[in-house]
């Protein structure tokens, strides 16, 4: 990509934090960031450590190999709840889950299973019983393998929560890109979540998702960026990236009526919380 399609970058956090969600496999383009730069930029903000997370059978490879290669990564494996119908529909879920399963158990810098879930926007009716039957297997995953769970919640609030009722949630499971207000916040820590902010929480329009923010525990929250995705206000639109989490962080801090530093202590001592101890 070129530097034209990228924001400036933001002012230094006073404290590291780190990005507990990010594609750098996936760039506006159609292809992946340069990864060393990616890194390199990020640290320079304070974003000195990234969960790179696989959506499907190649993003899986990609961010196992990603991690195995450098230290500032550990990698996130499953199907995303939109690939499992696809994946069905050729018969091919049984062996993509079973490939998950296999680069979830071999390799250490594997921290996470996800992101899985549900997504009621863009897959229909037809695949949602795939969909919770997807999510099921992920859930049973993780706990097997004492993996931590992220979550993929797209328009479907009250489902992801009756299918991780009736399956019982692992030790450790984060709800990614949180999206919904405080009643559903109580909800989901209720049950032992961790709540992930990404950049959404900057936008305009997100009142409610900021009142989530206010009501979660100092120990409860995560940032993320979903890059190259939810850039922060004031790039919505343009290409996100790790180094632009500083925007994000800044809000919360603002939000939460919070000294920055002692967030973003917060923030990292979370991060490693939830997802297993450091690296």
């Amino acid at each position: 990509m070129s530097e034209l399609d990228l924001p400036p970058v933001p002012e230094p956090l006073p404290h590291p934090v780190v990005d507990n969600h990010c594609h750098l496999d996936v760039g506006r383009d159609g292809g992946p960031w340069d990864v060393d730069e990616a890194i390199a930029a990020a640290g320079s903000v304070g974003v000195t450590r990234i969960v790179q997370i696989g959506c499907d059978l190649a993003g899986a490879r990609w961010a196992v190999a990603a991690a195995d290669e450098r230290p500032e990564l550990v990698a996130g494996v499953a199907l995303h709840p939109n690939e499992a119908p696809r994946l069905a529909e050729r018969g091919e879920l049984e062996a993509a889950w079973s490939e998950i399963e296999a680069l979830a158990a071999a390799h250490d810098k594997v921290r996470a299973v996800g992101e899985t879930g549900l997504d009621a926007f863009r897959t229909g009716e037809a695949g949602r019983a795939v969909q919770v039957e997807s999510f099921r297997w992920h859930i049973d995953l993780a706990k097997r393998l004492d993996k931590t769970l992220v979550i993929h919640d797209r328009d479907t609030h009250d489902e992801v929560l009756e299918v991780l009722d009736a399956e019982g949630p692992p030790a450790r499971w984060v709800m990614h890109c949180f999206s919904g207000d405080a009643a559903f916040a109580r909800k989901c820590l209720d049950r032992g979540a961790y709540l992930s902010f990404a950049g959404t929480v900057t936008f305009k329009n997100a009142a409610p998702l900021r009142e989530a923010l206010r009501v979660a525990p100092s120990d409860r929250i995560l940032v993320e960026t979903d890059a190259p995705y939810l850039t922060p206000h004031p790039h919505r639109g343009q290409v996100n990236a790790s180094y632009l989490v500083p925007l994000t962080v800044r809000t919360m801090a603002a939000e939460r009526d919070e000294d920055l530093a002692a967030l973003c202590a917060a923030l990292e001592a979370n991060t490693e919380d939830a997802f297993g101890g450091s690296w």
